[in-house]
């Protein structure tokens, strides 16, 4: 009878075990939190925010008229019209106004559109 209790109080052991790591494991999977993902705030947190200088150096030109209809500012949502000044950047090529997207860079140094941060380093003015 006490090999019979020692038998069941190891297999409830074993049991609880089991059931420990395989939560963990799905804790782990479940965390979201990938090494790209991890890279990525970290490239968000050191580039917070950019300087009035470097905002200028971004290239920027006259919006035209493009066949391509129903264009807008991914910032302020309004369709670009022939002579705005428009903002490309450098890295994602991404078009916004000049206003609405130096606004923008003044608080954070990413694309409003795809968080790529955006390198004056390269660019060709």
């Amino acid at each position: 009878m006490v090999t019979e209790i020692v038998t069941c109080v190891i297999l409830m052991l074993v049991g609880i075990a089991f059931l420990v790591v395989i939560l963990v494991c799905l804790v782990e999977r479940g965390s979201g939190i990938t090494q790209e993902s991890a890279e990525r705030t970290t490239l968000i947190q050191r580039s917070s925010s950019m300087s009035e200088d470097d905002i200028k150096n971004l290239p920027w030109y006259d919006y035209q008229e493009d066949v391509e209809k129903g264009v807008e500012c991914a910032v302020c949502l309004e369709g670009f019209k022939p002579g705005d000044k428009c903002r490309l950047l450098p890295n994602c090529r991404h078009t916004f106004h000049a206003n609405c997207i130096d606004s923008w860079l003044i608080k954070t140094a990413v694309c409003p559109v795809c968080r790529t941060c955006v390198d004056t380093i390269n660019v060709q003015i």
